[in-house]
């Protein structure tokens, strides 16, 4: 259980989140935020996670809930609940911090973390990312990775006909 309870304490409410983001800027750390559903964890999220990571000293993951999910993915995601998606999240080494957020879009997360580098995979290139101004007006940059070819969550649940 010790191991789960280290997993477990890396997913943050917003109070808890604000101070280690306090110690983390105190210490001169690099903060990198991404955000998504990650409903069922594949190579393509691996390794866009640890790309994320490779950009910093620190990883924020947010998390859409489970009813943003349904209203970006549809009714019938996501195939894994939030506290399952979280806890996956959560157990990867390169994740330092999981929080869930509810709206559409992370702005009011972003605005609240301000990182100092803002990620999104490369297929948002030449579309707005949102947070982008708030981080740019706080000197940090925005910054794409190449997803992984043949990987997408949608993907597997067409083929699996889940």
């Amino acid at each position: 259980m010790e191991n789960l309870n280290f997993v477990r304490e890396k997913i943050f409410t917003w109070d808890r989140l604000q101070k280690r983001i306090a110690l983390w800027r105190f210490k001169g750390k690099k903060i990198v935020f991404t955000n998504g559903c990650f409903d069922i964890l594949h190579l393509g999220h691996i390794e866009y996670l640890s790309k994320s990571r490779d950009l910093g000293d620190v990883l924020v993951v947010g998390l859409n809930s489970d009813e943003s999910v349904r209203c970006i993915k549809g009714p019938h995601r996501p195939v894994n609940n939030q506290d399952a998606r979280s806890i996956t999240l959560a157990a990867l080494s390169f994740v330092d911090a999981v929080i869930l957020f509810g709206e559409d879009t992370p702005l009011n997360l972003i605005r609240q973390i301000q990182p100092d580098i803002l990620v999104k995979g490369k297929d948002y290139e030449g579309k707005e990312i949102v947070g982008t101004d708030v981080v740019k007006a706080g000197g940090g940059i925005v910054a794409t990775i190449e997803l992984t070819k043949g990987f997408s969550t949608t993907g597997i649940i067409d083929k699996s006909n889940l």
